[in-house]
């Protein structure tokens, strides 16, 4: 049996996604072109264009197409670096960022980099659910500040930040809120204007679209600077011909969301709540990860003492399961999580975690093949083990 539990790493094309691209596979033309061809790409763009706007209340201007989620959180960060450098006449950024420890590896390494040119970063901490403080953000905020970049939904854990109380006290202090919603965006009902913000990431993959396309929404009136430069496009916001059969499937899948995330949610919640249970009862020494209720519906997120999540992975796979040990992102790093970490697990504990995420195809019957293969994986490799005592000093509580 082939079970596929990766869902926030990325996810398989839509079947009316991959209908719409394969159908459009024989426009070719440039958007920025006045001929036919370019006409009929450029319609198309702008129906999707159309189409995100709607999905998140946001105006059509309001949206820029990007190559991914990545490069639209670099492009927001880098923008008040490039502020200060003088590249938006008329406009004196402020180049203080707040963000939190937790964020997607793209926002926190490009925050590294930007602190060494000129930018002062500060990060928020989170309690043990992944739960920012907001006392710590008040009291982090001041006339320096540009940017409060929080995200949305964690990407690891699954927990729900209160975006729209943030937004507020960020604006009160003048500076701009961005979100990273990559994970949120098609998940739950997303709205820029009843949230505040003034940017929003979304990644097309995440979401039953294809890979390498994204959108940034950028309130109409906010400062902005190209990260990328050398041409029109965009309204001269993103330079490099537009990626059209991807921002074609881009906007397919905001429609098919649109259709699908309400009752998609309910069932993947069940499962979720099934797997969580089946867990508990099947496996002793374990402790969930992220908020039990405030979090993704799909996303559950389980440390194992006493067994490497790299160890239960491979064996995973042999079962024909695929799950993750963290971000897609990180997986090259033999460190332990800086997610589980930042919410006080210890490193022992973090190495021995897995992600579970589930998506519009999973089903209980796969949820039950994973109650009936996990039990036996962890146990086989707990007794390989030899520092594994159970209810000992290497085992967390539940």
């Amino acid at each position: 049996m082939k079970v596929y539990f990766d869902h926030n790493a990325t996810t398989p094309l839509h079947p009316e996604v991959k209908k719409e691209m394969a159908e459009a596979m024989e426009m070719f033309g440039n958007p920025s072109s006045m001929h036919a061809w370019g006409r009929e790409a450029r319609a198309n763009v702008e129906d999707a264009r159309k189409r995100v706007a709607g999905f998140i209340g946001a105006g059509e201007d309001e949206i820029v197409f990007v190559g991914s989620g990545s490069e639209a959180n670099n492009t927001v960060l880098s923008l008040f670096i490039c502020a200060t450098n003088q590249c938006i006449p008329g406009t004196k950024m402020r180049s203080t960022i707040i963000t939190t420890k937790i964020e997607h590896p793209c926002v926190l390494e490009t925050s590294e980099c930007l602190a060494h040119r000129g930018a002062r970063v500060k990060y928020l901490d989170v309690d043990r659910y992944g739960k920012i403080d907001l006392d710590q953000l008040e009291s982090m905020l001041g006339d320096d500040v540009g940017l409060v970049s929080v995200m949305m939904a964690n990407n690891e854990i699954g927990t729900f930040q209160d975006i729209e109380t943030i937004a507020k006290m960020a604006r009160s202090c003048g500076a701009l809120m961005h979100t990273d919603a990559v994970q949120a965006v098609g998940k739950v009902p997303v709205d820029v204007n009843a949230l505040g913000l003034d940017f929003l990431t979304i990644s097309g993959h995440k979401i039953y679209g294809p890979k390498g396309v994204g959108a940034l929404y950028v309130r109409k009136g906010t400062p902005y600077c190209p990260f990328i430069r050398g041409g029109h496009q965009e309204r001269g916001r993103r330079a490099g011909t537009e990626n059209t059969l991807g921002i074609l499937g881009l906007g397919k899948a905001v429609e098919m969301r649109q259709l699908e995330m309400a009752g998609e949610a309910e069932r993947l919640g069940a499962l979720k709540a099934a797997l969580r249970k089946g867990i508990e009862e099947r496996i002793d020494d374990i402790s969930f990860n992220g908020h039990p209720t405030d979090s993704l519906c799909g996303t559950l997120n389980v440390s194992f003492p006493g067994a490497e999540g790299e160890s239960i992975l491979l064996y995973l796979d042999l079962e024909g399961i695929a799950v993750s040990t963290g971000s897609a992102c990180a997986s090259g790093s033999l460190d332990p999580s800086h997610v589980l970490l930042a919410t006080g697990v210890d490193a022992e504990r973090a190495h021995g975690s897995i992600r579970i995420s589930l998506g519009r195809e999973s089903t209980m019957q796969e949820v039950e093949y994973m109650l009936d293969v996990l039990p036996r994986t962890i146990k086989r490799i707990r007794d390989m083990s030899t520092a594994y005592i159970k209810g000992g000093t290497h085992a967390a509580s539940r």
